[in-house]
């Protein structure tokens, strides 16, 4: 809900929702959405983008992603979260391709700057990681029962090039600094939103390295929490 851009008025969710409604392929975006009063905003915030949405529990958000898909009768799930306001658009066509020409149970975009991923799942394949799963698969970590039962789908990665993997460089914003970087990227750009070229941001951090300073220390902390399914990662 922080404003990339206060004159507009422009919040991080606002440049989410605009910058998916630019992309053909994504049928129907739908809000999946806490329940509690302090969340009732987002409600406005669907309405207000005449998009759908759904209430549900806070911990399971697995189911709450099940029932966004079964909101809008979906085969396939585009998911990314509300705190990342940079999508990598430029790699979600070819992701969908190979998605659909392996009839992949998921596809996913993953060795990318911090923020910047995203996962297409089929809803049957998280409905199978709902009711098959523990405790911990049904939570934020959706496709985790996937990526650690590799035998029971067919997974598929979408590779980005070797310069958009960059473990120094993180786009969400789950600080006050990590707003600070967001704000700075928003108004370099702003003529370009809400699609803002990845290789463009990297090309503006990389010539502002006190930005890059500022989350030095939640970069580290950040990605050591990512990908814990792979075995040469595992504490």
């Amino acid at each position: 809900l922080q404003n990339l851009d206060e004159k507009k008025s422009t919040r991080i969710i606002d440049n989410i929702i605009d910058h998916l409604k630019k992309i053909d392929i994504i049928d129907e975006i739908v809000l999946g959405i806490s329940d509690g009063v302090e969340n009732d905003v987002y409600i406005d915030i669907a309405k207000e983008k005449k998009i759908n949405f759904i209430r549900g529990g806070e911990k399971d958000v697995l189911k709450r992603l099940i029932d966004c898909g079964d909101k809008v009768d979906a085969t396939d799930i585009f998911r990314i979260t509300s705190e990342s306001p940079f999508p990598s658009y430029g790699f979600i066509n070819e992701a969908w391709q190979q998605h659909l020409t392996t009839n992949a149970d998921a596809t996913f975009f993953d060795d990318v700057v911090d923020g910047c991923g995203f996962e297409i799942i089929k809803l049957g394949a998280l409905k199978k990681a709902h009711k098959d799963g523990e405790d911990r698969h049904r939570s934020e970590l959706c496709t985790l029962y996937l990526r650690e039962n590799t035998d029971q789908f067919d997974l598929m990665k979408v590779e980005a090039p070797l310069h958009f993997n960059r473990k120094d460089l993180r786009l969400t914003v789950d600080n006050p600094e990590d707003l600070i970087l967001c704000k700075a990227v928003y108004k370099n750009f702003i003529e370009m939103a809400p699609k803002i070229p990845l290789d463009k941001i990297i090309e503006f951090l990389d010539m502002n390295p006190e930005l890059i300073e500022l989350t030095k220390s939640l970069t580290e902390v950040g990605y050591e929490s990512m990908y814990l399914w792979r075995d040469d990662e595992k504490k």
